[in-house]
């Protein structure tokens, strides 16, 4: 069953495919609820929610017993326009990268159903994820031989780097599992010196302060003393895993068709975007996960100061 679904996973476009117990994350549990107790987590209140149930697959899915994950590689190795506002690279594809990973996940699910039979999923619950549930997804891939989760909290494939979509499904079999990852970041500090926000300090994350979190997650005016700091990034970052080594050798151009990026992205100039209006963006990015944290908001870090103190 192992090898079956790791040679559908790659007949079906994953880049990488491996598989753990569905056995309680203790440390990471322990590590992140003390992690929200001191209130790094910002307005991202959601992750308080369904705690248990976010380390312990078999919690949020009765009957569950293994882990599957998928990498799909979205890097590629085109630029957007010098000087133009910044747009993080998951950002680009045409389509929001949810819905084509769940798609791929869903012809996975059925194949392993004929295969196996119905009986390897709970149909009473969802069991299928992609940035979708209370989740550990990282340390699951972690877990699962897939890599380990750096010091910028990206996980990174000793094949692939970071600039990977993680899919997740919950299935009712044992099996064969995948050998952990060891971190091999060693004694690196190369994405926590290029954060100009300093958002990583010590190999904790404070939220707060991260430029992803800034522009997509709160809803809060961003504070005086870091707007000089967000770099140039409207939608997203990806400072941290531009400068990780381990991108720098490994990233390669994706060949998922499906991840087609927006060409106004690659072209517009910043009078460009200065100049969209919220019906041209509706248009433009209808399908996109651009669309995540709306059109008002990408308004307004166009406005930021486009120093680039990234460090890249």
């Amino acid at each position: 069953m192992h090898t079956f679904i790791k040679n559908t996973a790659q007949n079906l476009g994953f880049d990488a495919c491996g598989i753990s117990p569905a056995d309680e994350l203790t440390g990471d549990k322990v590590y992140m609820k003390n992690w929200l107790k001191v209130g790094l987590n910002g307005d991202m209140q959601y992750l308080e929610r369904n705690f248990d149930k976010r380390f312990d697959p078999r919690l949020l899915v009765p009957g569950c017993k293994s882990v599957i994950v998928t990498l799909t590689n979205y890097y590629t190795s085109e630029n957007q326009p010098e000087n133009a506002p910044k747009v993080a690279k998951y950002g680009w594809p045409e389509v929001d990268y949810h819905f084509v990973i769940k798609a791929k996940l869903s012809q996975l699910e059925q194949a392993i159903r004929n295969e196996f039979g119905n009986d390897c999923f709970n149909d009473d619950c969802q069991h299928l994820f992609v940035d979708s549930a209370p989740f550990a997804e990282k340390s699951f891939a972690q877990r699962a031989g897939l890599g380990w989760v750096g010091k910028n909290k990206l996980l990174i494939s000793p094949v692939l780097g970071s600039f990977c979509f993680i899919g997740i499904l919950l299935i009712n079999n044992e099996m064969v599992y995948d050998e952990p990852i060891r971190d091999k970041c060693g004694n690196c500090t190369r994405c926590i010196d290029a954060c100009p926000t300093k958002a990583l300090q010590n190999g904790v994350l404070d939220a707060r302060r991260c430029i992803s979190y800034l522009t997509l997650e709160t809803k809060r005016e961003i504070q005086e003393d870091l707007k000089p700091y967000i770099s140039g990034y409207v939608k997203g970052c990806d400072i941290c895993a531009n400068v990780c080594p381990w991108n720098k050798k490994l990233s390669k151009q994706h060949d998922q068709i499906e991840l087609k990026p927006v060409k106004e992205i690659l072209e517009f100039t910043k009078e460009d975007w200065l100049q969209l209006s919220q019906t041209e963006f509706n248009r433009i990015f209808g399908k996109s996960a651009i669309k995540r944290g709306g059109f008002e908001r990408l308004k307004e870090m166009i406005g930021l100061p486009l120093n680039p103190q990234n460090g890249e």
